[in-house]
């Protein structure tokens, strides 16, 4: 009892501070929400009859450098409620809406501890960059892990991943999840979802929807950042070793997804749901063509699972401090000049993801070679 109020006092605490931190920037007419802004500028686009995919007139330059709209049509459409507040509350609804997020995830991961757990969050790379930019991905995070690890039966398990992958394509990977685990119902409903809603943003809006299903997707207007070291991807590794083709990139993210089809298949033999879920989103980011580092917000739940094996936890803690990508020279390209320490500094979420993957695949594969029962001679 005595832990779930020092918990609760925690969580004001943290809340109270955003809603101080906002109102000062407000009052003093500061930027304050790059991706916050963005999404909020999508939204007024859509009242206001403007391209979504075209220059955002709602945009102020000062905020957000003249970013694009990168989401479906769908998502500025759910976007719509942040138009009515000013710029700095958009924010502090995400920011809020990240911080009830991610304790509601971590209480289903940190089964030991999650009060040190939840202490050691701030310390992350990816939960103070999330926050900073006014980004959605630790609500979608927790919209998933209520659909995939739900407390109780729902008639309604899928929906929230489909409505999450209407938002960010990226967590159409967790209904390949469901596939192999057994729900296809949950997996039905989820794609069911996610077509519903794109359906509803063609419906609403069509030369939007257009313009993004047939171009606007596969912009490549970041293609010039894919070697910065915050794309913590597969693609962005083999960017910043200087391979251009994409050969590598894709057999590599092809056994990526083989191994961890064949991991979420034990995991879920063995009746560990938590670390075949895990496995899912380090698949996702490490095959997604750009993976920022706020997207490795999942290692949130990474935590929570180690939280009473020690040395795993320092290890992991490390990892996401960012202290290893902030040590490497970055920007203007200059990752393609790193010294071979700085190519493992500079790569540390990638390789740190790889390196536990081939861990865990051979040890499945020596388990099940070992569990074989010999044959008999004849």
């Amino acid at each position: 009892m005595r832990q779930e109020k020092k918990i609760l006092l925690g969580l004001a605490a943290a809340i109270a501070a955003l809603t101080g931190v906002a109102v000062v920037r407000w009052l003093g007419g500061a930027p304050l929400g790059v991706d916050s802004a963005v999404y909020r500028a999508g939204a007024l686009a859509v009242l206001r009859g403007q391209p979504l995919y075209e220059p955002l007139l709602a945009l102020d330059p000062k905020s957000a450098l003249e970013l694009p709209f990168t989401y479906p049509p769908s998502a500025a459409l759910l976007f719509l409620p942040l138009a009515v507040l000013p710029g700095h509350f958009a924010w502090l609804l995400l920011a809020v809406g990240s911080v009830l997020a991610l304790w509601s995830v971590t209480r289903r991961f940190a089964c030991e501890r999650p009060l040190l757990t939840l202490c050691l969050l701030p310390v992350l790379e990816p939960v103070w960059r999330m926050i900073s930019l006014g980004q959605i991905n630790g609500v979608l995070m927790a919209m998933v892990v209520l659909d995939a690890l739900p407390v109780r039966n729902r008639r309604s398990a899928g929906v929230l991943i489909g409505l999450a992958a209407a938002v960010k394509l990226t967590p159409l990977i967790f209904v390949p999840y469901l596939f192999l685990t057994g729900r296809r119902a949950e997996a039905w409903r989820a794609l069911a979802t996610f077509l519903g809603a794109s359906a509803a943003g063609a419906l609403i809006l069509p030369g939007d929807s257009i313009r993004y299903w047939t171009s606007a997707m596969l912009d490549n207007r970041n293609a010039g950042t894919v070697d910065w070291v915050l794309d913590q991807s597969l693609h962005g590794m083999f960017a910043r070793l200087g391979a251009t083709s994409l050969g590598w990139y894709a057999a590599f993210a092809a056994l990526c997804l083989l191994a961890g089809a064949l991991l979420v298949r034990e995991f879920h033999r063995r009746g560990d749901p938590r670390a075949a879920l895990l496995v899912t989103a380090g698949c996702g980011l490490l095959v997604s063509p750009l993976s920022w580092t706020h997207h490795w917000i999942w290692a949130v739940p990474l935590i929570g699972l180690l939280s009473g094996r020690r040395a795993a936890l320092m290890c992991a803690g490390a990892v996401f401090s960012g202290t290893a990508l902030a040590v490497v020279p970055e920007g203007g390209h200059r990752e393609l000049s790193w010294n071979p320490v700085e190519t493992v500094f500079g790569n540390a979420y990638v390789l740190s993801a790889l390196a536990v993957g081939a861990v865990l695949t051979v040890r499945m594969l020596v388990r099940g070679r070992l569990a074989r029962p010999a044959r008999r001679v004849q």
